[in-house]
């Protein structure tokens, strides 16, 4: 069975044998036949979940689920107060989550969107403009400047065309287009005869035949990757699913060993027992714990939304903090995707230039001035693209390396606004690597070094002209080249009379001097980069770009591992064992497909990294999809990297990633210190409950209004542990572990701890109060308030670690926990004293002195709780003292 060669590797008169078409395009029948055979060219929409499987999925939790089927036995047996508060709390929960979680998922259509619309096409021998959808393989169609691809097409006829193929290879520059066929294995950025769908045509003509449409495209073929991708759930969501799991299951243990002694031991009714139980269920879920951890997200995405990051789910923003490994793309991400002229080399010394982006503004160090004018001449003149000046800045319209050369000589003083145009010209063409104009009897050329270099006879010195030394030349072009830079040389020549032809400039140059362009990295990258280094996260560059390039630019950026870039083809000869070894010595991978990119992040995920993945092109949308965290520009970001990220840099700055790790790292420190205060509350009301059954005692607090407690004053006092500012030492630890149980040693002692205290506090204010004569619900009303104010003292305790929180900072805390301790105060308030509250809840208003009790248990638990942390920590010194001294 013969192979057949890619339309690339295959000649024009060949591929259009293959695909039965001619330059005069298809006739009505053929265009019939075709349709029907490969459909309309659309990529297929993506399948998402409606609304309504979308609110489903918020009940998908094992804490909501056992609430549900307590509120469904309450149901059976009558208590419909206990449901209709039950259902409440679940009803609750679910709206936040559904309303926080925002847009579904909408890359698959920002691929489709990237289709052109239209396309000029000649069929049956007519010119003719088309839907982009009607496009069928054998069509043949017209390209110009400016122009959307709208198919992949093998080209068959081209004049100075070139294209823009950021979206897919990563290129800075447009690509040159030409006719002959190039390898099979060529990389998608080496396949000049091919002009790939969704792609822009940056300047020239050309002509294509349709070879793939739909997703049998490039585009497509990304498309079908990217639907076969599996989003992975973040470390918080891991993380949260094992501890539900467990709590649900030590409280589906714990409430059956309670039925059953009630029923066995006790004798008590079914119905009484199990409202019993249902207690338990109430008191040992932290109810408030789904709410209050969606709001603390929620906080931190509008942290992040202030520093330009926009967050499009919400568990993204806590990923960051745990994220081991930056990919980041480099073109427009560490770079500005502008092109500029870094460095000029003369026949006597390298000159360099400064300057940024396109602006003709910046120093020129060094160098002679009738050389670098004579430079700024050929520049400017021997150039088709303009510079225009617009709000944003100064853009280039036509060629970036044309653009960048305009700046160049605007840098040198010389005109560029109001060129003269040239008596005569030599496009550009890829067989003879350079362009040329006549301009007052002076021919002016750019190219190539190595074809201009065989042309020229003479170099311009400080004295005139000198015989070329060409190995000087050599040399130099070799220099900036090592250095990532593209290398053009100016010439020029007399041309008195005659045409201007390719003959006529076959000899006799004179060499003015090399040029070397470079997409230049960003200085805020820079200092990026060694943010993250310090905070202990890799950061590695995959481009679709040279090795040369890609090197360079790692080094000026402060990537560690920058000697021997991986390519895609060294990728592809690599097993997974292999490339995963590969991956953790070498910092930049050049020359990637998507299926590399995405396959590197697998390899890092694989080795138990936590990757963030950024870029700003099609070609980056599977491995963003892919990354624990996908992070896209907003600016010059492609709508497909934007649909597939978890969060849009809005100003494209790689440096607001390391504000998003800090902001990241912060939400997390708040998140568990948000669990270690909501679980001892929890425990200590389930201990009560506990104590009560096992020794034939009164419940001290009844299932309503612990649910009141739950829903309403630890969730205001836990919400304000959300507004805690970053501790300042952040930035300098490393990752945590990906699988690292939000459980620490230390939260689970605390839990322990407090929760015991609370359950003394609980019971012991509750026996008090009966002791000093009060009635069961006055009891339960006393007993009540002393678990809220401990509550509220305990909160000035879990936001310090470290240190004493019996100070003036610690009582002061912040606007957000004053206040939250402000309204907790007004709702006890009112749930004590206000009537329709005292009869829904069986309270009864107290006395300022039992008011007093309250508060001082509430002072006794922060004094305990100092008094244990200050001993631990003295403990820990003495250990770390005692291991030293050993050593």
């Amino acid at each position: 069975m013969t192979h057949t060669p890619p339309p690339w590797a295959s000649s024009a008169e060949d591929v259009l044998h293959a695909l039965d078409a001619t330059p005069k395009g298809l006739d009505a029948a053929q265009l019939r036949k075709r349709l029907d055979t490969y459909g309309p060219n659309i990529l297929p929409a993506a399948p998402r979940p409606g609304p309504l499987a979308r609110l489903a999925r918020q009940f998908n939790n094992l804490l909501i689920l056992v609430l549900i089927a307590a509120a469904v036995i309450t149901v059976l047996l009558g208590h419909w107060i206990d449901t209709g508060v039950i259902m409440a709390v679940v009803i609750i929960n679910a709206v936040i989550g559904f309303v926080q979680e925002g847009k579904a998922e909408a890359a698959l259509d920002a691929l489709r969107d990237m289709l052109a619309p239209k396309a000029n096409v000649i069929r049956a021998g007519q010119r003719m403009a088309v839907a982009g959808a009607d496009l069928v393989p054998g069509d043949i169609v017209i390209l110009e400047a400016g122009d959307k691809v709208p198919a992949d097409l093998r080209l068959i006829e081209v004049s100075g065309m070139t294209v823009e193929e950021a979206i897919l290879t990563g290129e800075s520059v447009p690509v040159r287009k030409a006719t002959a066929a190039v390898a099979a294995d060529a990389d998608l950025g080496d396949r000049a005869p091919m002009a790939f769908s969704g792609t822009m045509v940056a300047e020239g003509t050309g002509r294509g035949v349709v070879t793939a449409t739909a997703e049998q495209t490039e585009i497509g073929r990304i498309s079908t990757l990217m639907s076969n991708v599996q989003s992975l759930k973040t470390p918080l969501i891991r993380q949260m699913e094992v501890f539900a799991k467990y709590l649900t299951g030590f409280i589906l243990v714990l409430a059956s060993g309670i039925l059953a002694f009630t029923l066995t031991l006790r004798d008590m009714p079914f119905a009484e027992a199990f409202m019993i139980v249902v207690g338990l269920f109430v008191a040992a879920i932290p109810e408030g714990l789904p709410a209050v951890l969606t709001v603390t997200l929620a906080i931190g995405v509008q942290s992040m939304a202030r520093r330009n990051a926009i967050i499009r789910r919400l568990p993204i923003i806590e990923t960051l903090g745990a994220v081991s490994t930056i990919c980041s793309d480099k073109t427009g991400t560490l770079t500005r995707n502008e092109m500029m002229v870094a460095s000029a080399v003369t026949a006597h010394e390298v000159v360099e230039i400064t300057g940024q982006g396109y602006a003709p503004e910046g120093e020129v160090k060094g160098g002679d001035q009738d050389i670098l004018a004579a430079m700024a001449q050929v520049a400017a003149l021997c150039n088709t693209a303009a510079l225009v000046q617009g709000d944003k800045g100064w853009r280039v319209e036509g060629d970036p390396m044309e653009g960048a050369l305009l700046a160049f000589a605007g840098k040198l003083g010389a005109e560029f606004e109001n060129r003269p145009d040239p008596r005569a010209s030599i496009p550009f063409d890829a067989r003879y690597r350079y362009m040329a104009v006549l301009h007052d009897g002076m021919v002016l050329l750019k190219g190539a070094p190595e074809r201009i270099l065989a042309h020229c006879d003479t170099q311009l010195g400080k004295q005139g002209n000198t015989p070329l030394d060409k190995p000087y030349w050599d040399r130099a072009a070799q220099h900036i080249a090592n250095d990532g830079q593209r290398v053009l040389a100016l010439a020029q020549m007399p041309l008195e009379s005659g045409d201007l032809s390719h003959d006529a400039v076959a000899s006799g140059l004179t060499l003015l001097g090399l040029v070397g362009l470079i997409d230049p990295p960003r200085p805020e990258a820079i200092a990026a980069v060694a943010e993250c280094h310090s905070a202990g996260i890799s950061v590695k560059m995959i481009t679709g770009d040279h090795a040369g390039t890609a090197a360079a630019i790692g080094r000026q950026i402060g990537l560690r591992q920058t000697d021997q870039p991986l390519t895609g083809a060294e990728i592809d000869q690599m097993d997974d064992a292999t490339l995963e070894a590969a991956i953790k010595r070498t910092d930049i991978f050049a020359r990637t497909s998507p299926e590399h990119k995405l396959r590197l992040v697998e390899a890092l995920q694989a080795r138990g990294q936590v990757v963030a993945m950024t870029g700003d092109g099609v070609n980056d949308a599977p491995a963003l999809k892919r990354a624990d965290a996908g992070i896209a520009m907003g600016q010059k970001g492609s709508e497909a990297a934007r649909e597939a990220s978890d969060f849009v840099l809005a100003d494209d700055n790689f440096a607001s990633i390391a504000e998003a790790v800090k902001q990241g790292r912060t939400v997390y420190a708040n998140l568990k210190k948000v669990i270690t205060f909501l679980l001892p509350v929890n425990g200590g009301e389930s201990i009560s409950l506990i104590i009560a059954v096992l020794f034939g005692l009164m419940l001290p607090i009844t299932p309503l209004q612990i649910l009141w407690v739950n829903m309403v004053s630890s969730v205001a006092l836990a919400m304000s542990l959300a507004f805690e500012r970053p501790e300042a030492a952040i930035m300098r630890q490393p990752p945590r572990r990906a699988n690292a149980p939000i459980l620490s040693r230390f939260i689970l002692w605390r839990v322990f701890l407090v929760s015991i205290l609370f359950a003394m506090g609980i019971f012991g204010q509750f026996a008090l109060a009966q002791m000093q004569g009060a009635g069961l619900d006055e009891a339960r009303t006393m007993a009540l308030n002393t678990l809220v104010a401990m509550e509220v003292f305990y909160l000035f305790s879990v936001r310090y670690r470290h240190g004493w929180s019996i100070s003036w900072q610690g009582v002061k805390g912040t606007p957000a926990v004053l206040l939250a301790v402000a309204i907790v105060v007004v709702l006890q308030a009112g749930f004590t004293y206000l009537p329709f509250m005292q009869a829904l809840f069986d309270t009864v208003a107290l006395g300022p002195w039992q008011i007093a009790q309250c508060a001082l248990a509430g002072v006794i638990l922060l004094l305990v709780l100092e008094v244990d942390k200050h001993a631990a920590s003295l403990w820990k010194r003495l250990g770390a003292d005692m291991r030293a001294a050993r050593e």
